[in-house]
């Protein structure tokens, strides 16, 4: 089964995919389960968790001081703008476990630093949006650790979805189960695509507005 781990609904701030649109889009390309992770949201799992079609892990991108830190199997919204520990502790005490998302990722990523330095729980190996050698090195840092690993498309549009994920055993029935696979290290493949450089280029342009829209406050 696919799992894609890192995606964004209309509850992003820069998110456009509705609930709807997840569940027809994850359904045509094959994806039986996600994280929903939205940036410091957590509406969507409400919505999403009754479908019949496909395993929502209740899960969300979280703004820690230093960089983006995706909570997957939370039971509660994780606060923004805390310390990386004091972030992962919210995830810990919310019954979740801590992903450094895109570690090489300029802009929003933690950096290899700062991931070898706090106790992460895994590691987002691939991501759809990250350039070619970011997710090269994000995959040689989680095999160098030995932690479990997620990948996503980090789609924030309905189209993208499943442009990254793991394999999960077909016999994963409930997002716990899902969960279990992913900790334990019970996934046949990790997989997504790369941002190409004009697509890079077209993110960086963006990055800068929105944040100069934001009033200089990152995402």
């Amino acid at each position: 089964m696919k799992a894609d781990l890192h995606v964004h609904t209309m509850f992003s701030l820069d998110g456009k995919t509705t609930m709807e649109q997840l569940v027809e889009s994850a359904k045509a390309h094959g994806v039986g389960c996600i994280a929903v992770t939205d940036h410091n949201e957590f509406k969507a799992y409400e919505l999403l968790k009754d479908n019949k079609d496909v395993i929502i892990i209740p899960a969300e991108e979280v703004s820690s001081k230093e960089g983006h830190i995706v909570a997957l199997g939370i039971d509660r919204l994780i606060p923004r703008g805390l310390s990386i520990q004091e972030t992962i502790d919210r995830i810990h005490e919310a019954g979740g476990y801590a992903f450094a998302a895109h570690p090489y990722r300029w802009w929003s990523g933690l950096g290899e630093e700062n991931t070898l330095a706090y106790p992460f729980d895994g590691i987002e190996a691939r991501n759809g949006r990250s350039i070619p050698s970011a997710n090269r090195k994000s995959e040689e840092l989680a095999k160098r650790i030995g932690k479990p690993v997620s990948a996503g498309s980090d789609a924030h549009i309905p189209r993208l979805i499943g442009d990254g994920y793991v394999e999960i055993p077909d016999s994963v029935s409930n997002w716990q189960e899902a969960v279990e696979a992913i900790m334990s290290g019970n996934i046949m493949g990790v997989h997504s695509n790369s941002r190409n450089f004009i697509g890079t280029l077209r993110y960086g342009f963006k990055s800068i507005g929105e944040w100069m829209f934001r009033g200089f406050h990152k995402m």
